[in-house]
């Protein structure tokens, strides 16, 4: 007689499925419970990668009926119980009961109620790919569609159906139906490639993970923003820039943003060969000097060596310069914000310099006429618009 292998540490091996029903990578979870990868590849291999039965009924949510339920639920229909009494000693609207026996009953069965075939029905139904909403309806999918083509986000696609069509109900879906309809395009009739147009790029999604804690960089002598005006927070007035430089290739090139606080308005300083001091305050003159005094109050920018000549533009703003904590990006948070969105056309680790001035002043527009939450769902450039105009109607009534 041979020898007998290994115990099976069940609890080991439920522990390790755990992990994997969460989202846990096979390898992490391995290293969690303290076994080989080796061993956690022939868990999986075993069972096909589907995790072991009583796991996965244990992880069902509430909302549905467990095998148990159904097996006492044949036993009650069998004994003659009302549907409501059924229900009641189920802890289930008698709805539930009349769904269940609806759905999961087929003519043959003969008005018996099989609680094994019913469970296996249900779970068959729940693995049965359904084509979504975008999918059954092809006029809402060419909108979508063409919307996702304008690099609009799903959300701000989401927010334009529900204004634009207010009697369609079927149209106003939500923003993640629209993502999984991109990336699970199977029953959508759209495709992966609109993933492109996303602000990310990304072709599949990824999960979110805490970042790495950012290096202190150069610490410029200047104001820190601790002592920049209260009226700043508050995004009550137009005027306050938050800049900051996103780094192409090898840090060979760059691009500068500014970004106004209360609209969202975007600005791109063009920096075709350098991106040094002398550099960025030549661009940064060029470029604030054509607005008007009351649309340069302060300006925030990051401890970067790039604004070490911060005193010579300092005149340009009439509350002064102010400089976030080395570390702290969320302290400008409307320019990191905009700085992921522009990575959408000027992808990391591509050379900037190729772009033309044209270029960023082309990709400014575009981005400061797409609509925004914050904004009512009103456009950056509407919003500096509305505001120059009502000024000047302000200036000419006093005048006269």
């Amino acid at each position: 007689m041979g020898r007998r292998g290994r115990k099976r540490w069940l609890s080991v091996e439920d522990a390790y499925w755990k992990l994997i029903l969460a989202g846990i990578g096979p390898i992490e979870a391995a290293r969690r419970i303290g076994i080989a990868r080796t061993t956690g590849f022939r868990w999986r291999a075993e069972r096909g990668g589907v995790a072991p039965l009583r796991l996965v009924e244990a992880d069902r949510h509430t909302r549905y009926l467990s095998s148990i339920e159904r097996e006492r639920l044949a036993v009650l229909r069998r004994d003659g119980l009302s549907m409501r009494e059924i229900s009641r000693q189920l802890g289930r609207s008698p709805s539930t009961i009349s769904r269940e026996l609806h759905r999961n009953m087929r003519r043959h069965d003969r008005g018996r109620y099989d609680a094994v075939l019913a469970h296996a029905r249900s779970r068959e139904k729940a693995r049965r790919a359904r084509a979504g909403r975008i999918g059954q309806d092809p006029v809402l999918r060419d909108l979508v569609q063409d919307k996702l083509t304008l690099d609009w986000s799903p959300e701000q696609i989401s927010f334009w159906l529900r204004e634009t069509h207010p009697q369609k109900k079927s149209w106003h879906v939500c923003h993640e139906t629209i993502y999984q309809a991109v990336y699970w395009p199977r029953n959508s009739g759209l495709t992966r490639k609109l993933t492109t147009h996303l602000r990310t790029g990304r072709p599949l999604r990824k999960r979110r993970r805490r970042p790495d804690v950012r290096t202190p960089r150069f610490i410029v002598p200047a104001t820190l923003i601790d002592h920049r005006p209260a009226v700043v927070e508050e995004r009550s007035r137009l005027g306050d820039w938050e800049g900051d430089l996103i780094i192409g290739s090898k840090t060979r090139s760059a691009i500068g943003t500014l970004v106004e606080r209360k609209s969202g308005y975007v600005l791109l300083l063009h920096l075709p060969d350098t991106h040094t001091a002398p550099e960025v305050n030549a661009a940064l003159m060029a470029t604030m000097s054509q607005l008007p005094a009351h649309l340069r109050h302060t300006l925030t920018w990051d401890q970067g060596s790039e604004m070490s000549g911060h005193d010579k533009i300092a005149s340009l703003f009439g509350d002064g310069v102010f400089f976030a904590h080395p570390g702290k990006p969320w302290q400008r948070g409307s320019n990191e914000n905009m700085n992921g969105l522009l990575r959408q056309y000027f992808p990391k680790h591509s050379d900037l310099s190729v772009h033309t001035a044209e270029t960023l002043k082309a990709v400014a527009a575009r981005l400061n006429d797409r609509p925004r939450k914050r904004l009512n769902w009103n456009t950056p450039t509407l919003v500096i618009t509305t505001e120059l105009g009502s000024r000047q109607e302000t200036s000419v009534a006093t005048t006269a």
